[in-house]
């Protein structure tokens, strides 16, 4: 059995959370590999709390846990970092909280990167209780109906509490479809917020990096403009956003692509929100980096788990006397010990363990499609091992194959 002490996060300063700017002095980002074939890359982050190996997959720690995981079980899925949500975690237990227990590392125990969001997309999931103004967006709760102002001055202020290795500036996530003249504001806003993000993040001595956000929605003209005006101020990294809202997902891909193609290339590039294996596969021969979706840890709560050879419904009735492993070739915990059968009684009577095991194997499915993607980025056929991958994921429940 591992045992864990909590991080320590002490460092040369009068702070209990003090930051080191060593990282502000150095390159952070080291390209490593280039596949001959596709924009594919492999790549190292440097970020105070280890190094992040690109391309890299960032599962969902909104309120500061990976629903139904405990710290030794993304260890070993091979997790290196992971993503929470600023917004949330001001709501609660907040910033000031946290900040007083260490920081959102020591606090959760956590001693790996942690990445943060703005809260610029609960501008968009959060539609009817929020209102976006020229100085920030102004939120009822959804807990208790208070008024919360997030500005850009106060996000960054909020993360810095949080003590996030790598933060994000406040930004306005349009929906899908929206028209040219409102998606121009939203670039027109999400560029004077990180101005002044940008303004204020230089003033503080001690902090993580922090990473610009392009929007645009689905015009290429704004993308464009939204890089041009973006990448001067000089962001340690840079966010594709505004994607995975309800496009189809050749315009995801189309999108994608083409703002990824105008970011600079010695920098790390992150596509928020994204997505399914097959999607990730495709982003990552576009040349980016970075990923973070719920879809493993939301579909492995549920009975939905993806193998190399599609996804399956687990509650399916085929799976009732089905001995076999989720995935033959899987070497997670839920594979080696519990078969189909035993998993889909657990689903079907509301047994709490179905989301923990469906979740660990989702994720170590997610963390090894990653990691073979580097290898195969390294040794230069990663074109030709991407399409097989894909081919062999065509089939699945849908595809009435497993």
């Amino acid at each position: 059995m591992v045992e864990y002490e909590l991080p320590k996060l002490e460092v040369a300063g009068s702070s209990p959370v003090a930051r080191s700017n060593f990282f502000l002095e150095v390159s952070i980002f080291h390209l490593d590999h280039r596949c001959p074939e596709t924009k594919a890359r492999t790549g190292r982050i440097q970020t105070e709390h280890g190094e992040i190996k690109t391309p890299a997959f960032m599962p969902v720690a909104t309120l500061g846990n990976v629903k139904t995981m405990k710290l030794s079980d993304l260890e070993d899925a091979g997790v290196e970092v992971i993503i929470s949500n600023t917004y949330h975690l001001h709501l609660r237990p907040g910033e000031e909280l946290i900040k007083k227990m260490g920081g959102l590392h020591r606090f959760m125990a956590w001693r790996r990167p942690i990445v943060t969001d703005s809260g610029g997309f609960q501008a968009f999931s959060l539609a009817k209780i929020r209102k976006i103004q020229d100085d920030g967006i102004l939120f009822s709760s959804h807990i208790d109906g208070s008024s919360h102002m997030f500005t850009p001055e106060s996000v960054i202020d909020i993360q810095v509490a949080l003590g996030s290795d790598i933060m994000m500036p406040l930004d306005e996530c349009t929906p899908y479809p929206v028209g040219e003249g409102y998606a121009e504001e939203a670039v027109e806003r999400t560029k004077r917020w990180a101005e002044r993000a940008k303004i204020h993040y230089d003033k503080i001595e001690e902090k993580g990096l922090l990473f610009g956000i392009v929007q645009g929605s689905t015009y290429p003209h704004l993308r464009k403009r939204a890089v041009e005006e973006i990448v001067p101020l000089e962001f340690h990294g840079y966010a594709i956003g505004g994607v995975a809202v309800g496009e189809p997902t050749s315009v995801i891909r189309e999108i994608s692509a083409y703002t990824a193609e105008l970011l600079p290339e010695d920098k790390p590039r992150y596509l928020m929100g994204v997505g399914l294996p097959e999607d990730i596969l495709f982003a990552i021969s576009s040349g980016i980096d970075m990923f973070d979706c719920v879809i493993p840890t939301r579909n492995g709560r549920t009975g939905t788990l993806y193998t190399w050879k599609g996804k399956i419904n687990i509650k399916n009735s085929k799976y009732r006397e089905d001995d076999k492993p989720i995935d033959p070739d899987c070497h997670c915990y839920t594979c080696r010990n519990y078969s189909r059968a035993y998993l889909r009684h657990l689903y079907t009577t509301g047994e709490l363990l179905a989301g923990h095991l469906g979740t660990i194997h989702n994720l170590y499915f997610y963390m090894e499609l990653i990691r073979e993607a580097r290898r195969h980025i390294k040794y230069g056929d990663f074109k030709e091992w991407m399409e097989g991958v894909i081919n062999s994921m065509k089939g699945g429940d849908d595809g009435q194959g497993i």
